[in-house]
Order: C-alpha cells, then structure tokens, then sequence
C-alpha cells in the first residue's frame, strides 16, 4: 500500500507535537525507518535501487484512526499538521552498512510498545523503490516510510491511543531517537 503525506505533517523530532483533539481522539504511534531518496529514481530495478538511497532518519507517523476509519483512505488521517516527527538528523547511506539489520523501538511514557528489527519488514527497500519508481518518479529530497512492526495502539485489546502529556520516543538503530511529548492545540 503506497499513499502520500502533505508536507506540513513533519515536526521536529526533539519537543512537543501540538495535535488538535477535536478533529481526533484516537490518535496513535507508528516508529518507521524513513529512507531519503538521493538521486531521482524513475522504473530503477530492485538491484540498483539502493544507489538512489542518501540516506535514513526515524520517523514517527502520527496517525488518526477515527479519521482513517470515517474517510476510507490514509492521507487525512496520516497529515494532521505537525504529525510527523523526522530525524534527529539524516544517516547517511554509507555510514549504514545494513539497513535491513537495525533494531527499531517505539516506547511510551517509558512503556515499550514497540519492538521489532528491519529485517522484519513486509517489503525490503529496494522492492519499495523499485515497486514506486515504476509509475511516480522519486526525486531527492523525497521520504519513504517503510511501515511500521507490531504494537501500535489500534492493535491493542483494548486500543490505547495519545493523549495530552505523553511522551514517545522512537528509535533506530545507529540513527537516533526522537523524543516528542503530545501536547493539545486550542
């Protein structure tokens, strides 16, 4: 499943995340290796996709499970303003030897929610690249977010969402970790 986001989703990956609980109550947490397109990639194969690869960064994908549900479709409730912290900075493809060999966690308020490795996820990212690549051009400076593992609070039983004064922190290996408290927009 590919789907876009709109651009003023991305937040600061240290500091709060402002979400406006009127248009949302189930707001839920989604740790994802974030992969930064380099050079344009247009119909390249799964072999050479990772040279298109500059690098990776951590991403939190906010999401909006009501407005996921209601709508039918991903990019409202995946587009909240400021509900994707990125970073905390770039890695660059050369300073990681293995993408598909990192550890990725997601805790909240110190609770580990969770746990899981790249080697785990359901499309490699040369298959992504190449899979988009052949109908949507990829230019640099673009973000792929490859999914998220197991754990989110939609899945729970009973679902556990965001609520003011949380505090997430996200992490992946040899890249960072953002650390962002939620907080309410008035």
């Amino acid at each position: 499943m590919v789907f876009t986001k709109d651009r003023g989703c991305v937040a600061a990956p240290v500091g709060p995340v402002g979400i406006d609980f009127s248009l949302s109550r189930e707001i839920d947490w989604e740790v994802e290796l974030a992969v930064v397109i380099g050079r344009r990639a247009w119909r390249v194969d799964e072999a050479g996709a990772l040279d298109h690869v500059f690098g990776y960064c951590v991403a939190n994908d906010i999401t909006a499970r009501d407005l996921q549900t209601r709508h039918k479709q991903y990019y409202l409730s995946k587009s909240l303003p400021g509900s994707c912290p990125l970073g905390p900075w770039i890695t660059t493809a050369d300073e990681v030897p293995d993408p598909h060999d990192l550890a990725i966690t997601l805790s909240v308020n110190g609770v580990l929610r969770q746990v899981s490795r790249t080697d785990q996820m359901v499309f490699s990212i040369p298959e992504t690249i190449a899979a988009i690549s052949r109908i949507v051009p990829l230019e640099p400076g673009d973000l792929i977010l490859t999914g998220t593992p197991a754990g989110t609070g939609f899945a729970a039983d009973p679902p556990s969402y965001l609520a003011p004064g949380d505090v997430v922190e996200c992490s992946v290996e040899g890249l960072g970790t953002l650390s962002n408290r939620i907080t309410a927009l008035d």
